[in-house]
């Protein structure tokens, strides 16, 4: 009789046993590549952004999402080994970060999907079918810096009225400058300036763009973002400076650093903005019938102190204007 039990309840006891290591199984922690063409050194403050967006989605770090970071560190030929290589790890999402990125991880993958925040048109780089219908595997943001070349220029002939001539940095690298240098040509063909492009590819330029703009009687300055340029920020706006030429920019770190004008959009709250789609993407959204969003919102900074160590008195009817001013 005992025995008898005994064949009866094992099956039992072994069917609790398994539903019991099913109930126990770890979920599987998603797993999403964080891609930029740019340097780490000038990155520390989007990432951080970039987490808080996540945490504000309920996403921590480490905790129910890992992100794999890879940086090409403003090496071009990086980009495309660093997308293939997060393909490889078979990420659940790839957040790409420069169109450079963004194109990178588009040839790496058609089913793994991509959240890009770029700086240009993404489509007439080819990410993207339309921005209301992106089709693919791609969606995300872009801040559109080509179609505010002509607000930044108003806003250098507020500054400096006597405005004639403005000498602009572009590494001759980057595809998606040459198309913002010539919104700025257009633009400044309009408001009776002469614009001037001046090539710098390595830091070795960058004293001779200041040597060649000062000969040539520039009286104000911008940089063409891209990966390179970022990372030589500190060292532009000192320049900028010490050679008494006032600067906007389209990223509001050279600011931060000492540049004299931001306009546009805000970078850190785009790359908040940047979990919205993550966290639809994780639940199930495909990037095609996500829209790419556009900035709705921009931004005006003026550097007060930058103007005092350069010797410019900033209008009253702009500083009015400005969101914010550094003192």
């Amino acid at each position: 009789m005992k025995a008898k039990i005994l064949v009866y309840m094992l099956p039992v006891f072994i069917l609790g046993t398994i539903h019991l290591a099913e109930a126990q199984q770890p979920e599987k922690i998603p797993r999403i590549g964080y891609l930029t063409a740019g340097a780490r050194s000038v990155a520390e403050a989007r990432e951080e952004a970039f987490r808080q967006g996540l945490r504000e989605f309920g996403y921590i770090n480490g905790k129910n999402i890992i992100i794999e970071y890879r940086y090409a560190e403003a090496t071009p030929d990086k980009v495309s080994a660093l997308a293939a290589e997060l393909v490889s790890l078979k990420v659940n999402l790839i957040v790409a970060v420069t169109t450079a990125g963004a194109l990178a991880a588009k040839s790496a993958t058609q089913t793994i999907p991509i959240v890009m925040r770029i700086a240009g048109d993404p489509v007439e780089d080819g990410l993207v079918a339309s921005l209301a219908r992106p089709g693919g595997n791609i969606t995300g943001l872009t801040s559109l810096i080509q179609e505010l070349g002509g607000k930044r220029l108003e806003l250098l002939k507020e500054v400096v009225p006597r405005l004639s001539r403005v000498s602009v940095l572009r590494n001759p690298a980057s595809q998606a400058s040459l198309k913002w240098l010539k919104e700025w040509e257009i633009a400044g063909h309009a408001l009776g300036l002469q614009i001037k492009s001046v090539a710098v590819r390595s830091p070795n330029d960058i004293d001779n763009a200041f040597r060649v703009s000062t000969k040539e009687g520039a009286g104000a300055m911008t940089a063409l973002r891209d990966p390179f340029i970022n990372t030589q920020r500190k060292r532009i706006v000192d320049l900028a400076i010490k050679n008494r030429l006032p600067t906007i920019f389209d990223d509001n770190d050279f600011v931060q650093d000492g540049g004299l004008i931001f306009y546009g959009a805000n970078l850190l709250d785009l790359q908040r903005r940047l979990a919205y789609f993550v966290d639809r993407i994780l639940k199930g959204a495909k990037p095609a019938d996500l829209p790419v969003e556009q900035p709705t919102k921009f931004e005006l900074v003026i550097n007060l102190k930058t103007a005092k160590q350069i010797g410019l008195i900033i209008p009253q009817s702009v500083l009015y204007r400005a969101d914010k001013v550094i003192k």
